[in-house]
């Protein structure tokens, strides 16, 4: 994969993020519950979130510039899972496993793209990308070790 701007790079995550948004988006509509709609609505909202940051970012090296980076941990729970296609009416750990690996596969892929190049800005860009697909990996992560912890109790 080859991107000729910064512009580029980020319409490229942009369409990614749409994606996103589409997918937790069609897992909404087709909850069945009330609380998965809610969470899904919650998870397209947040992609959403990443829209706008990567707009916002669009032709504006000073909000590039001034993005703080936080250590985001790596529960790594996603690591030891298959990948796998989601269906209707699958329960709540293996839809959370899906995402997770979803989000998991961003951040392979952007860390891969920032390690081949040389371009600084270009570089940053994809590791405020890793930022922030980190921090939905997390959020993932959390969530399905807290369902796991609950069904002991």
């Amino acid at each position: 994969m080859e991107f000729g701007s910064i512009d580029e790079i980020l319409e490229f995550a942009i369409g990614n993020e749409k994606d996103a948004v589409e997918f937790y988006s069609s897992l909404a509509k087709e909850a069945t519950r009330t609380s998965l709609k809610e969470i899904f609505e919650s998870f397209a909202k947040e992609e959403e979130k990443h829209v706008v940051l990567l707009s916002d970012m669009s032709g504006n090296k000073e909000k590039i510039d001034s993005y703080k980076f936080d250590k985001i941990t790596d529960l790594k729970i996603s690591d030891y899972m298959v990948e796998t296609e989601y269906e209707q009416g699958m329960p709540m750990p293996e839809i959370l496993k899906i995402a997770m690996k979803r989000e998991e596969n961003a951040v392979k892929l952007y860390t891969s793209l920032a390690g081949k190049t040389d371009h600084e800005d270009a570089k940053k860009v994809f590791m405020i990308l890793v930022q922030e697909e980190s921090k939905h990996k997390l959020a993932l992560e959390s969530m399905y070790d807290d369902y796991l912890a609950d069904q002991d109790n």
